[in-house]
């Protein structure tokens, strides 16, 4: 019998798992039946003005230019001295300070919890939006309150035309091939690397459920860092020479003996194991566990680790 989430409406977790996630996006209507935003705009506004919480406005019509990007903490005078459209106000990692947005984690149990990265709350005005893009990450976007708009287009990478003269990554070219607006309550789910654009009809809140997506170069440094910690060194060898090998050309020998030597690193199972586990439950804001009671929990090979380490 298929397992059964509510807030994927009539669709069932295998089906979304395998027709949908990383594929193509979904649009849920009533996902959350007469959902209320559990927080309000005043309080997400007080989030930014503390220093530990991430924070940040987007501007469309910036005093230093369009789609001008600040970062918190943030006080009072900045706000009154916003417009009276198009901005947007971010806070990430709300489910670390407040129970009642970590609460909407219990929809998502049908993903790895280790896969999460945070919930991320927003509140723009009318027309706010943080510019057509795309991200590298899943993320089921819960529209809160008010009304927003979401358009959908194709699939992008980094060779995909920005913007210049912002620090956003926003598309110079956005062809909306679907159009959609979510009233409270509603969910819209967009794959990695689908582009897209939302823009407040009206007050409007949205809650972003992002999930980790960490490039192979980030991994590969992690990796390294790791080793190196374990002490655990593997040295170069020379192929088998031969005397017109000495040149300044690199026979494809070498890089032969290059990548074995490497796959002896990545095809010890269990070291990678041991790695990723500590990779995936490290905390999002190491310096603040404590204070956010942030707890990242996973299991391999019969091992539990929590916030980047074995549990004893």
């Amino acid at each position: 019998m298929s397992d059964t989430f509510p807030i994927l409406g009539d669709i069932s977790a295998e089906k979304f798992l395998a027709e949908y996630w990383q594929k193509k996006p979904l649009l849920i209507r009533h996902a959350l039946p007469d959902f209320e935003s559990p927080i309000s705009p005043d309080e997400l506004a007080g989030l930014s003005l503390e220093e530990e919480i991430e924070s940040r406005l987007v501007i469309e019509e910036g005093k230093e230019g369009p789609w001008q990007a600040l970062h918190g903490p943030f006080n009072d005078e900045i706000f009154s001295q916003l417009p009276e459209k198009k901005w947007t106000l971010l806070i990430q990692g709300a489910n670390l300070w407040l129970p009642e947005v970590k609460s909407l984690l219990d929809h998502f149990t049908f993903i790895p919890p280790w896969r999460l990265d945070d919930v991320m709350v927003s509140y723009a005005p009318e027309g706010g939006s943080v510019g057509p893009h795309y991200d590298y990450y899943d993320v089921f976007l819960i529209q809160g309150m008010g009304q927003r708009r979401w358009q959908v287009g194709p699939v992008c990478d980094q060779d995909s035309p920005q913007l210049d003269g912002t620090t956003l990554r926003i598309l110079r070219d956005f062809d909306a091939t679907e159009d959609w607006v979510l009233n409270p309550g509603d969910m819209l789910y967009l794959p990695p690397q689908v582009s897209h654009s939302g823009v407040a009809l009206n007050d409007c809140m949205t809650y972003s459920i992002g999930f980790r997506a960490p490039s192979a170069t980030d991994m590969l440094d992690d990796l390294t860092t790791e080793l190196l910690s374990q002490g655990n060194s593997i040295y170069y060898n020379d192929p088998a020479l031969t005397p017109d090998m000495a040149t300044e050309n690199i026979d494809p020998a070498f890089i032969h003996q290059v990548k074995s030597l490497l796959s002896k690193v990545l095809d010890d199972e269990a070291l990678l194991a041991d790695w990723f586990a500590r990779y995936m439950t490290a905390p999002k804001y190491p310096g603040l566990v404590d204070e956010s009671e942030e707890i990242r929990r996973a299991e391999v090979n019969g091992l539990q680790y929590e916030n980047g380490e074995p549990k004893a």
